[in-house]
């Protein structure tokens, strides 16, 4: 939203400087993105005047001229044709900045003859594209300041632009009018009162509209009026000023009175030549293969369902959007028809989204427009075109009606107070909402229509603390609710979820932040990729569905690392992922990947390739920091993404803690990772949690009896799995026993069997054993290694 200083005092009467104005208006979330104040440029030229002019010497255009300023006498070499005795000019001395030529001038030599300095035209200040000669001034004193001049004899010219940002919430600031409002409520002026409209009907409109029954929910309203007898030649020349100053090009009287109260009071319209339009008007719904070219010179194929203003010959008009050039006023044009509606404001986006057209209207309507304004608006344009164009008005012919938009909510002053944090007097906060427009009846205010955004009691709040400034806002602790070390906020799983988090990065991990979403190729890798985590309107086609696990995310990180150098990568991430798309259908996981090496090249041959063993290492180390039993089981039941000969799952039973190994290398090629990857996954809240809560880590129990090993080497069946052994050796006597390792495997005997060598570590805790009750426990193995797989002792 662009405006001016001048434009914005024509509704606001304030003594606040641009500085102080600007200020306010981010304060006030109307954020300042660019203030281009001319006088800022200027601010180093003064007045001189020309005492005398000769021909230069060896140049038949320029002229040689002593110049009086405020440093005394100079000489300036010139070559205006204007260059003479007598006139007032705007001097510009060596060291001065000239922004027209981007240049900084110093004492210069001009075919021979030194010159101090120049006098400038308009197209070197950037005041116009004047440049056939320097200005000349009526009046002024030497020395002057050429902005002190300006002020005083052309304000106009120095008149600073602002662009404000105005978030999607805020179309009432989409005026001049609604910014002036607000910058009122915060006491920097009051606001004028608006201009009454006196349009005398002179005769019945001839023009009659009508809303077709299945477009009435996307036009409430529809009016407008005929003005005959209008003169459209070039708009005045403060409107043009006012509108060039934003960026608008003036066009014509008709054209630049709608844009003006487009951007004055937002209030967009539209007008048609009368004498171009066949007929009554109606608003309906395109139909399939219907065209329009637009007063953009674009045609557009109007999608089926979107509004549209028809004559008998077809449409003439894009409702809410963009006017057609078959019945846009001319310069021959005499008979105008004036039109002002109210559009649904998501009949209009959409309609708008769909042809891709960006309009000043479109930016309006499909944001929130006030639609109790509509008449008034009608009026007031009505009024200017007779004042700039001349003619009479018809009477004001409608369709439809104007949409109700009272509604009331109760301000509850505490509320302010709790939840801001500011301490405002009741009577401030009735004073600030009657002063942004809200009326109020006892403890309810009434909100005015131009404020679609207010939807609650928590908005009147907001309103309040907007316009005494959030910057009054101290930091305060906040109240201990008893004295004492306070109840801890964060849950178990949330704390959980911190050691795990520090331990990773203790084992020299990087941390990741991927997207929830990825794409349903990866997804399905991932036993994702269903319909239930499809996202309805996805922001791009990478990231169309809930991610099934970490993993998809960090391959794809690892991919983007090796394509520009990095192979060595250790990354992990904890996040949620998605089994379905129902509340309870998500759980918190943590991931690690390894890929490429595990150390940096070195002569003493450290380097090796990453292999399940670090994953599962790893994968232990964070199950240990979280609280996870050291007594669990490793088993095969393995999802597909993983390795089936080189992965494994820790769990206790049928729960599965974690999951550590190999990537699949089809998932690998798939993803466009290099080489073998190693990962793991920790499933945080399957980790049982201890039955006793205690303040401490429970006393160190180390038994001071020596412990006994004893090793046993049994030929088993190539496909028995060591695991399996050690179980059945740990069984033997639980209490007793405190471990049990593999320490040796031999495979390729007779028969396909191998050979598996454990050690079984016996920690006595009451007395020391003897070689008796060693013995017993080494027979209690043995059978229960024979019976589990199998095996016989090797002999």
């Amino acid at each position: 939203m662009k405006f001016t200083l001048s434009w914005l005092r024509e509704h606001l009467d304030t003594p606040a400087s641009l500085a102080q104005i600007t200020e306010a208006l981010t304060d006030l979330g109307l954020e300042v993105e660019e203030v281009a104040d001319p006088a800022s440029r200027l601010k180093t030229f003064t007045l001189a005047k020309v005492l005398q002019a000769e021909p230069h010497p060896d140049a038949d255009r320029l002229r040689v001229c002593r110049v009086l300023t405020d440093e005394g006498e100079k000489q300036i070499v010139c070559g205006a044709p204007n260059a003479r005795a007598g006139i007032t000019v705007v001097l510009a001395k060596p060291g001065d900045y000239v922004p027209g030529i981007d240049t900084t001038l110093g004492v210069g030599r001009i075919r021979g003859v030194e010159s101090h300095g120049m006098m400038a035209s308009e197209r070197e200040l950037e005041l116009s594209d004047e440049h056939d000669g320097i200005i000349e001034l009526p009046s002024g004193e030497v020395g002057q300041r050429f902005t002190d001049w300006l002020a005083a004899n052309a304000p106009d010219r120095i008149d600073p632009m602002i662009y404000i940002k105005i978030t999607p919430n805020r179309p009432d600031a989409l005026g001049v009018r609604g910014i002036a409002r607000d910058l009122a409520a915060r006491g920097l002026g009051s606001l004028k009162p608006l201009r009454a409209a006196e349009v005398e009907a002179k005769f019945p409109c001839p023009v009659k509209v009508t809303i077709s029954p299945e477009v009435a929910e996307k036009v409430p309203f529809f009016s407008g009026r005929l003005v005959r007898g209008v003169s459209n030649g070039p708009s005045p020349a403060w409107l043009q000023k006012r509108l060039r100053a934003i960026g608008l090009r003036p066009i014509s009287a008709l054209v630049d009175i709608t844009n003006f109260f487009t951007y004055d009071l937002n209030r967009p319209l539209h007008v048609f030549d009368a004498a171009r339009v066949s007929g009554d008007l109606t608003l309906r719904a395109a139909r399939e293969g219907e065209q329009i070219v637009a007063l953009d010179d674009k045609t557009y194929a109007m999608p089926e369902g979107a509004v549209v203003i028809c004559d008998e010959n077809g449409p003439e008009s894009i409702a809410g959007i963009m006017g057609g050039v078959a019945s846009g006023s001319t310069g021959a044009t005499t008979d105008v028809f004036i039109e002002a509606a109210y559009f649904d404001p998501i009949s209009t986006a959409a309609t708008g989204r769909a042809l891709r057209v960006n309009s000043d209207a479109r930016y309006r309507f499909e944001r929130g427009i006030d639609p109790n304004f509509t008449l008034h608006g009608l009026d007031l344009a009505t009024q200017m075109v007779i004042d700039l164009c001349g003619g009479e008005a018809s009477e004001v012919v409608t369709a439809g009606a104007v949409p109700a938009s009272d509604r009331a909510y109760r301000l509850n002053p505490a509320r302010t107070a709790s939840l801001v944090g500011l301490d405002i007097p009741e009577a401030t906060q009735r004073a600030t909402l009657e002063a942004l427009g809200f009326r109020m009846e006892g403890d309810m205010a009434q909100v005015p229509s131009w404020r679609p955004d207010i939807l609650g009691e928590a908005d009147l709040v907001e309103e309040i603390a907007r316009i005494a400034s959030l910057t009054r806002l101290e930091g305060k602790p906040l109240p201990r609710p008893q004295p004492g070390v306070p109840k801890p906020i964060l849950t178990p799983l949330q704390i959980r979820e911190k050691a795990a988090r520090r331990q990773a990065a203790a084992l020299g991990y990087n941390e990741c932040v991927t997207y929830s979403f990825i794409d349903q190729a990866a997804a399905t890798l991932f036993g994702g990729g269903a319909d239930a985590v499809r996202v309805e309107n996805p922001i791009s086609s990478e990231m169309t569905h809930l991610r099934p696990d970490l993993l998809p995310g960090l391959l794809a990180a690892a991919a983007r690392n090796q394509a520009r150098g990095f192979a060595d990568l250790a990354l992990f991430e904890i996040g949620p992922v998605f089994a379905g798309g129902e509340p309870g259908e998500q759980a918190t996981q943590l991931t690690g990947l390894l890929v490429g090496a595990s150390a940096a090249r070195d002569p003493f041959g450290s380097r090796r390739k990453v292999d399940l063993y670090d994953a599962k290492a790893d994968a232990e180390a964070v199950l240990a920091a979280i609280g996870a039993p050291a007594r669990a089981q490793i088993n095969r039941k393995l999802d597909g993404w993983w390795h089936p000969g080189r992965a494994g799952n820790i769990a206790l039973g049928p729960n599965v803690l974690a999951s550590f190994g190999e990537v699949h290398p089809k998932v690998l090629r798939d993803l466009d990772v290099k080489g073998s990857a190693v990962a793991f996954t920790i499933r945080i809240a399957n980790v049982p949690f201890p039955k006793s809560q205690m303040a401490s880590r429970p006393a160190l129990d180390i038994s001071e009896l020596q412990a006994v090993e004893r090793d046993f080497a049994f030929v088993v069946d190539g496909q028995v799995e060591a695991l399996a052994l050690v179980n059945a050796a740990q069984g033997a006597d639980k209490a007793l026993i405190e471990r049990v390792t593999v320490f040796d495997q031999f495979t390729g005997l007779e028969g396909g069997k191998k050979s598996i060598a454990i050690t079984a570590r016996l920690q006595p805790r009451d007395r020391t054993l003897t070689d008796a009750e060693i013995e017993a426990v080494s027979r209690k193995i043995v059978e229960k290694v024979q019976k589990a797989t199998g095996g016989v002792l090797r002999s």
